[in-house]
């Protein structure tokens, strides 16, 4: 798994948002910025990103995937 596969599987699922990815091989971090987490928890922002990767997670090729999730608000300040 690389960083553009990441991106790219985010942006399919959350059009239009902004996406900043660390790390390499099988652990990342990334932050995904986009108005649909409006009014959502922690937890509510983090599992449909999460399930975006469920087979490589299970599969071992992702063993680490960081989520810091915002609204454009709160990444501005």
């Amino acid at each position: 798994m690389n960083a553009e596969d990441i991106v790219a599987r985010i942006l399919a699922a959350i059009p239009g948002a902004r996406i900043e990815t660390e790390g390499s091989d099988c652990s990342f971090s990334v932050r995904v910025v986009s108005q649909v987490f409006e009014g959502q928890n922690l937890l509510q922002r983090q599992r449909p990103i999460l399930a975006l990767f469920k087979e490589e997670i299970s599969a071992g090729t992702l063993h680490a995937l960081s989520i810091d999730a915002k609204t454009p608000d709160e990444a501005a300040s």
